[in-house]
């Protein structure tokens, strides 16, 4: 009984420690020091900002242009617009397709000058723009209204060392288009020396420094000094340069100006969603991110010297607000240490001779076990919430995100628990194997054929088999959990030793604890003690990690590798002796727990006007037959979303959209409506050079085209401009083109005689005004992104002559 106090006292302190390193801090008010972030005074500009969605190219957002204009002025930035059409190529685009997008965009840029105007300058970056639908209180009119609070601040301390360049992007939302432009072509880009961008994936949550360029040495030294010092670690960083996902600051590193990139990604329902309001945006969490960039802003504008580059370093943050760093080359003296550690404690518990080398074979099994059962059980939780993989589908489960957490964190637990009784106890190998087999099956259950689920299963039962035929002591199973971490650790080390903290570190303690208590063996009245206060804290570090993993990827699987690290620490504590079966109980009742807390997610609806479900609907025309659509780009559909589909008295069907997505959408015959097509016109110009214009109807922001040549074409151009576009002969380009009143201009070289094949969908941001209105929407549901627009398609197909054959003088 007193193992099993240890084990809930020490769960509940790591809980209590990952929620006070994840709560937010007090924002401080609008009359707070001159010298320090205020929420407060950068709220005032994020309510004006974040009035309305305001994407690239919109009144709305010309409207926080000329804001912005005047709040850069009375800093006395001296702003200017750079306003020019940009175009970027996405190099991380699926399949053997081009993406590309472009536009109009109007950056505003301004200065405040330093005592050294001639030294490489600081930039403070964040983008103006939000993405339709979307007041973008968080994306990102928080990262402007810290940036001109920082900037206001630095102004208060003095004249900085250098200049500080405040960059205020456009169209970061269609395609980083804005920093783009300002890296490709203004001409204060080339006296940029180091960058510090703010940016938002959700409302709330504290910031994280998740990136930095390569060779990051003296940025982790300015993160050290930094006050207060930032969340961060190399492991994010790590992650982040191998995830398809940029911000503004990816375009900056390519440029090779290094820096920081911060963000806050708690509360994602709020992410690109109506709901991102200043009245839904935690203040802690703006306060957060404006005070930690300040106090690394601080140190970049008024040092001496910025930073250089060094060797990668490895850092993260510890419990108490500590920021540990140390080069590479540390870490195998970590591993020496933790060795040395096991080492020690395998000899003091064979000496009490509490240690048995087939525990230790059998410890290795219960790791194994333990992998893969909480891999099924989390993949099986996930797949019986009945909600897919995409980012609208996602949704349901973001609206009730803390149950969600809540409810991974129990299953985790349980198989926890469930593989250190079933080790301890040795009996009942088979309804173990049976029950791995059974989560494995049930998997097929939800959403399909598994083949995933059942190998991973049937491997989980084939261990089970093996490993728990007898009761295993304490002392050699925990030894034989701490020999694979070992591995494991030493693996990170050789193949991606900044990441190797994550194991080495709650390692190293269950090396420290295990050494203390041989192995648990030692019978001393403060070892319990040690061991609960031990596991409280390396649980409490490992669940902040599996925090931030949980909101930054929908991949509940990823979720083993922390239940497997809090094991580490934890094992001494949970698993039986003495063959006792009440462990496997608790273990089961956490399981069945945490099951029915899926069924809670899955039936309990988790809609309402501030969590409201999201509703896609467009009027979709062909120009060319005359023929509408009423259509749903969403997964499901709500019942005002089937009034407005069958309004005309169609049925509603699957149908494809080329031209407005890839993904199949419910659509519904309707009435066809006046509607502008896009103009496309295609001439041969001189040196043999074919050129496509294409321009938006009126009204139309958004064009998206479609193209592909039959044969392979050179010197590909937008606007003048070379371009890698129509690179692979035979798949599509897709480029979503901003537009502008004077259209887009694509141009290449032909070797001869071809055609291109051009489709469209031009988009304008409301409803056709003689089509049947919309109803009034529940307030538990919101338009989304493009929703309520109308969309009109055509396509063409052009060809031109070989060129003319040049003649001699």
């Amino acid at each position: 009984m007193r193992k099993d106090l240890a084990l809930a006292a020490a769960l509940i302190l790591a809980l209590a420690l990952s929620w006070l390193t994840e709560r937010t801090p007090r924002p401080l008010a609008i009359d707070a020091p001159a010298a320090q972030f205020s929420a407060a005074r950068a709220l005032v500009d994020d309510r004006v900002i974040a009035r309305v969605p305001h994407p690239v190219g919109s009144a709305a957002n010309a409207q926080a242009r000329d804001y912005l204009i005047g709040r850069m002025t009375a800093l006395g930035l001296a702003p200017q617009v750079q306003r020019t059409d940009v175009f970027r190529v996405f190099a991380r685009a699926p399949g053997p397709d081009t993406y590309a997008g472009g536009g109009m965009v109007e950056n505003i840029v301004g200065v405040l000058p330093g005592r050294d105007r001639q030294t490489p300058a600081l930039v403070l970056m964040a983008h103006y723009d939000s993405v339709p639908s979307s007041p973008g209180a968080a994306d990102d009119a928080a990262g402007v209204a810290s940036v001109l609070e920082i900037t206001r601040a630095l102004k208060a301390q003095g004249t900085p060392a250098r200049d500080v360049i405040v960059l205020i992007t456009d169209g970061e939302e269609a395609g980083l288009l804005g920093a783009t432009a300002f890296f490709e072509r203004h001409p204060l880009a080339h006296h940029a020396g180091y960058l510090l961008n703010l940016e938002t994936r959700g409302a709330g949550g504290r910031a994280q420094m998740f990136q930095t360029a390569a060779a990051n040495g003296d940025d982790v030294a300015l993160m050290r000094r930094a006050r207060p010092a930032p969340l961060a670690s190399s492991l994010a960083v790590f992650l982040y340069r191998r995830l398809p996902n940029d911000t503004d600051f990816t375009v900056s590193d390519a440029a090779h100006v290094p820096g920081l990139n911060f963000a806050f990604i708690g509360q994602q329902f709020d992410y690109h969603s109506p709901s991102a309001t200043p009245d839904n945006l935690d203040a802690g969490s703006l306060q957060h991110m404006g005070a930690t960039a300040l106090g690394a802003a601080r140190l970049a504008a008024f040092d001496p010297a910025l930073p250089g580059r060094a060797p990668d370093q490895v850092y993260s943050n510890l419990p108490g607000g500590l920021f540990l760093a140390y080069p590479v080359a540390v870490g195998w003296g970590l591993l020496i240490l933790a060795a040395g550690l096991i080492g020690m404690a395998v000899w003091r518990a064979r000496r009490a001779r509490t240690f048995l080398w087939i525990d230790l074979a059998q410890g290795l099994g219960a790791a194994g076990y333990l992998l893969t059962s909480a891999v099924v059980f989390l993949r099986l939780a996930r797949r019986a919430t009945g909600v897919g993989m995409g980012f609208l589908d996602q949704r349901q489960l973001l609206a009730q995100a803390g149950l969600w957490e809540a409810t991974l964190l129990v299953i985790g637990l349980g198989a926890l628990t469930y593989a250190a009784a079933s080790l301890g106890r040795g009996r009942g190998r088979f309804a173990t194997a049976a029950l791995s087999i059974l989560a494995g099956v049930a998997c097929s259950a939800f959403g399909g054929w598994d083949p995933i689920g059942l190998g991973v299963g049937a491997g989980g039962a084939v261990i089970a088999l093996l490993s728990f035929a007898r009761p295993a002591g304490v002392a050699g199973a925990w030894s034989g959990l701490l020999l694979l971490g070992l591995a494991m650790a030493l693996a990170l080390q050789i193949a991606a030793p900044t990441t190797g903290f994550l194991v080495a570190w709650p390692l190293t303690l269950a090396a420290v604890l295990a050494a203390a208590s041989g192995l648990g063996a030692s019978r001393s009245p403060w070892v319990t003690p040690l061991l609960a206060l031990g596991a409280a804290l390396g649980v409490g570090w490992v669940l902040t990690y599996a925090h931030v993993v949980y909101l930054g990827l929908d991949l509940p699987e990823l979720m083993t590798l922390f239940v497997w690290l809090a094991a580490l620490v934890i094992w001494p504590l949970a698993q039986a002796e003495g063959g006792s079966a009440r462990p496997r109980t608790l273990a089961l009742v956490l399981l069945a727990a945490g099951f029915a807390l899926v069924a809670v997610v899955r039936f309990a609806p988790p809609w309402s006007p501030r969590h409201p479900r999201a509703s896609v609907v467009e009027y979709v025309q062909d120009a060319d037959t005359g023929r509408a659509q009423r259509v749903a780009l969403t997964p499901d559909l709500a019942d005002w979303t089937r009034q407005v589909l069958t309004a005309d008295g169609g049925a509603i069907a699957r149908a494809d959209l080329p031209g407005v997505t890839t993904r199949k959408v419910w659509a519904a015959p309707a009435k066809a409506v006046a509607a502008a097509p896009a103009e496309l016109t295609l001439v041969s110009g001189p040196g043999g050079r074919v050129q496509l214009h294409a321009t938006a109807p009126a009204g139309a922001r958004v064009l998206n085209l479609e193209l592909r040549a039959d044969v392979p074409v050179a010197d590909v151009r937008i606007n003048g401009r070379p371009a890698a576009l129509l690179a692979h002969l035979g798949h599509w380009t897709h480029l979503r083109w901003n537009a502008g009143p004077d259209g887009v201009e694509i141009s290449f070289l032909p070797p001869g005689p071809g055609a291109l094949e051009v489709r469209y969908a031009a988009t304008t941001e409301q409803w056709p005004a003689s089509a049947v209105a919309l109803p009034p929407r529940p307030a538990a549901l919101s338009g989304f992104d493009l929703s309520d627009s109308t969309v009109v398609t055509g396509q063409r197909r052009f060809t031109w002559p070989a060129p003319a054959a040049k003649t001699r003088p």
